[in-house]
């Protein structure tokens, strides 16, 4: 059951030298073997740069869920949940330093079914997620507890893990966010199953090969490529699933969790979105602050959760920056995402496609300002887009549009510009430009965000938590704070008996 996947091999220079091709598994991977659906039930893959066939892969029915849960249970059961932390620890570094190996691979699948660029894959996605694995493995002997006094004696506290966890990843960069929930879930002790995006599903067939490399022992980890509706819905409704962590959108969080209320009470942590701003003060280095803002809206097609979607520059620079914005993002060589030449592949799917574009459509209704843009062009290409002088009720300055659609406001004081930033039901991630620390810190103190970067956008670390305040969900994912979502906590309290006289 393997897939073959015509890949365009680059010069230096970006030309294609040759044509070869890369083997994927199609089968879903359980028990460390790939095996076929229920029904033989598939579900076919398009190159979204080209809209030709790239793949068919096995897509996981309520009963290969079922399978899954019950080999992690097994497994967990048998011998994982008394696998030293030392040995998870090593699996982990294997895994890493195969992916890491394996990077041209993996940089090569997410740009041929999830549309990413080639170079962006390789040189920022595939570390990032070798960069987690390493991290958490150090973590694995380090998950404590703490010792308390008592009347009777003493006590102390473990954190111990779940068991049987899910973790259902979106489309936009699916190796990096995996990593962000199989490396934390792995380190803790816990079991994994995965559901792969069912529109950019490959790069997990080629994980779940390097997990039996690296010696992962049966059942630890499955791999299932399926839709929402169906495997994902039965993940969150399993008796035997005791933890899912999701990153996706708002609708489909919220019916996890109304899922998990009505079911097991499974512990649930979501990351769903948000509406960036990007807040930049007269006295902020200019070209700095230009080049994060545009990388912040244009990264990835805007396809990005922490996007900068709301740009707002103070009056005395506006006409300045938004002039200069306008010149480094309304040209971008669009096209296959594998050659080094191109600076915008496509959207994911001409369904997210068609989204944005009427998003653009609504803004242009209400006669907003368009700066560049719009046009609607031929395939899954959506082209850089901006408007300016945006009212804060305007529905591109309320909505994820998840696109490369900027909207850019000026603003006067700093106290104008906080509200304006607050004044939205998302708060996953900020940006400040300024040269001024005392300003730095009060703005961003009074931020309503899981993440402010100062000088900066978009920073993603494996040691700092990432995720939000409001409506862009609960928990964490990274740093320290991730492993508290991954692990319950168990008091054991001893009476220390007098000695008999």
């Amino acid at each position: 059951m393997r897939s073959r996947l015509l890949v365009s091999q680059r010069s230096n220079r970006g030309r294609v030298i040759q044509l070869t091709h890369l083997e994927v598994q199609t089968g879903l991977f359980i028990n460390n073997e790939f095996v076929e659906a229920k029904e033989n039930s598939t579900i076919n893959l398009d190159n979204p740069a080209t809209g030709s066939h790239l793949a068919t892969v096995s897509t996981a029915q309520v009963e290969d869920v079922d399978k899954a849960v019950a080999a992690a249970q097994v497994a967990f059961r048998a011998t994982w949940r008394t696998t030293l932390p030392r040995q998870r620890r090593n699996l982990l570094n294997k895994l890493a330093d195969l992916i890491e190996r394996d990077a041209a691979v993996f940089a090569s699948l997410e740009a041929l079914d999830a549309g990413i660029l080639y170079r962006d894959s390789v040189g920022m996605h595939v570390p990032a997620a070798v960069e987690t694995l390493r991290y958490y493995a150090g973590w694995a002997d380090k998950v404590d507890g703490e010792s308390v006094q008592l009347p009777s004696g003493f006590g102390y506290t473990r954190r111990e893990p779940f068991g049987v966890c899910a973790a259902i990843v979106p489309w936009n960069s699916p190796l990096m966010v995996t990593s962000w929930k199989l490396a934390p879930a792995i380190a803790t002790g816990n079991c994994l199953i995965i559901k792969t995006p069912e529109l950019s599903p490959l790069y997990g067939q080629k994980l779940a090969e390097l997990v039996v490399e690296a010696g992962f022992p049966p059942g630890v980890i499955s791999v299932l490529c399926g839709l929402g509706h169906v495997a994902g819905q039965r993940l969150a409704e399993h008796p035997d699933v005791w933890k899912l962590s999701f990153t996706g959108s708002p609708p489909v969080g919220r019916q996890i969790l109304a899922t998990a209320a009505r079911t097991n009470l499974k512990k649930v942590t979501l990351e769903l979105g948000g509406k960036g701003p990007s807040i930049v003060f007269s006295d902020a280095d200019f070209e700095n602050a230009l080049m994060w803002t545009s990388a912040g809206i244009t990264v990835n097609n805007g396809q990005i959760c922490a996007a900068g979607s709301r740009i707002y520059v103070q009056d005395t620079i506006y006409d300045k920056f938004v002039a200069e914005f306008s010149a480094r993002t309304r040209d971008a060589v669009a096209g296959d995402p594998l050659l080094s030449e191109t600076t915008k592949g496509p959207m994911i799917s001409k369904t997210q496609k068609d989204r944005v574009m009427s998003y653009i459509q609504k803004a242009q209704d209400e006669k907003l300002s368009l700066l560049h843009g719009g046009a609607n062009e031929p395939g899954n290409f959506v082209p850089n887009t901006a408007f300016v002088d945006v009212g804060e009720d305007s529905i591109i300055m309320r909505e994820e549009i998840f696109g490369p659609v900027a909207s850019i406001a000026r603003f006067k004081t700093e106290e104008e510009v906080i509200h304006l930033a607050n004044n939205t039901t998302y708060g996953l991630a900020s940006a400040v430009f300024t040269n001024d620390i005392s300003k730095a810190v009060r703005v961003s103190d009074a931020l309503e965000s899981g993440q402010v970067t100062i000088n900066m956008w978009g920073a993603v670390d494996a040691n700092t938590a990432f995720g939000g305040y409001k409506e862009s969900g609960v928990g964490r994912d990274l740093g320290k704070e991730a492993l508290d979502g991954w692990t319950q906590v168990k008091a054991v309290k001893i009476n220390v008996l007098a000695p008999k006289v």
